[in-house]
């Protein structure tokens, strides 16, 4: 890097952008391994140990309603550096739990921390290359960040050989530290006009996004879709390990073809949108997410104990979202240039809320068949594909930019 801070033209400013989207689901997916070790080490339930992802998942979704207006106010790297130093903190405390309720917690804090990487990452991309590239950057971002899932769960598996649970934090913690000096150097604060942090202007914001038909819409569907796949994440470890037998070291082996199928679509995702508009995108990967699932369901009743019919189409669902998300985010922060970080936040919460209540949801349920995460991920995604038809409808005649502003 030749410059002391990073401009659009600059090829590492998408790399660190994605690094920093990373902090997400790098500490979702290296501890999925774990589960079945920390279950016991902490003499708790498979599902207080599902639960502690929908905690980590219930932070990451709350602070969204405050990162977003804090970003528009004081700008997005104050906020992104303040969001990861509380990730580093949280992260130590989870290597520290002695309980199940202390690792609740810090796993509720490091969601809290960790959701300033993905919130802020999509409003600089918004900022820096404008409504129309966004979503092509924000297609090569998920490429690039699914890098750090692609060799988590290995990366996790190999340390439990070797090193307690507890290391996976450690790990964590020193991968925010590495992200905050990085920060500090190389990213430019992108805020184009800072924001009233009136509780009214904040309200009137969120109001705003709330009642418009066709974000709400969009960032629902896209959010079902995205819940599909943290069932599966906080199911994955009991069903491939326990289930059906897979040794943990090979776990991230198994776990690596969903990584390839999101890759494979945002990749996709991003060589499409140079000569397709978002919505037919968006459509196509809510279609193949639904029959993902339910090729999923038949193969599962049909071979119980083949470890490919669940594999296979959970490879083909990771590359539907390829396509889903990042044009999904696309639509629904096009119209509000002058408040990307609210609306990131908004999207951001709804899409974290409801996967955290889905993941929740199936826990309990979770025993000796996969099929109550097969019920969940098949109901989700064919809830996703009616609303994105709806969404479609209702945006049709959606203007570029909000009324009075400019792209």
């Amino acid at each position: 890097m030749t410059s002391r801070t990073l401009t659009p033209d600059s090829r590492w400013l998408l790399p660190l952008l994605a690094a920093l989207a990373a902090l997400g689901p790098l500490t979702v997916d290296m501890y999925l391994p774990a589960m079945p070790t920390m279950r016991d080490a902490l003499n708790t339930s498979a599902g207080n140990i599902q639960l502690t992802l929908s905690a980590y998942l219930a932070g990451f979704s709350i602070f969204h309603l405050a990162c977003g207006p804090l970003a528009d106010r004081f700008g997005r790297k104050p906020v992104i550096q303040g969001g990861t130093l509380l990730f580093v903190a949280a992260s130590l405390g989870c290597a520290l739990a002695q309980s199940v309720e202390q690792l609740l917690l810090f796993r509720f804090l490091q969601g809290v921390g960790a959701c300033v990487g993905p919130t802020l990452a999509r409003a600089i991309a918004r900022d820096l290359f404008g409504p129309r590239k966004a979503a092509r950057a924000l297609s090569l971002i998920a490429m690039l960040m699914a890098l750090a899932p692609a060799v988590a769960p290995t990366a996790g598996g190999l340390m439990l050989l070797v090193l307690p649970w507890q290391s996976i934090f450690v790990f964590l913690a020193g991968y925010g530290g590495l992200m905050l000096w990085l920060q500090g150097r190389y990213l430019a604060e992108s805020l184009p006009q800072p924001q009233s942090m009136a509780p009214r202007a904040i309200l009137g914001n969120y109001s705003r996004l709330l009642t418009a038909p066709g974000f709400i819409v969009v960032v629902v569907a896209s959010s079902l879709s995205y819940a599909g796949m943290m069932v599966y994440l906080a199911s994955a470890s009991f069903v491939y390990m326990e289930m059906l037998g897979v040794p943990v070291a090979w776990f991230g082996a198994v776990f690596l073809t969903t990584v390839i199928g999101y890759m494979l679509g945002s990749a996709l995702s991003a060589r499409l949108s140079g000569y397709m508009e978002s919505w037919p995108l968006v459509l196509l990967g809510a279609l193949l997410a639904a029959i993902a699932c339910l090729s999923m369901s038949a193969l599962a009743w049909a071979f119980p104990e083949s470890i490919s019919a669940i594999m296979l189409p959970a490879m083909l669902y990771t590359a539907a979202l390829g396509l889903v998300l990042p044009h999904a985010m696309g639509i629904a922060l096009q119209p509000w240039p002058h408040m990307a970080g609210t609306a990131s936040s908004l999207m951001g919460f709804i899409q974290m809320g409801v996967s955290a209540l889905a993941a929740a949801s199936v826990g309990p349920f979770l025993r000796d068949s996969p099929f109550p995460m097969l019920a969940a991920m098949t109901g989700l995604s064919l809830l996703g594909l009616l609303l994105s038809l709806l969404g479609r409808h209702l945006t049709r005649n959606d203007p570029v930019a909000a009324p009075g502003e400019t792209t």
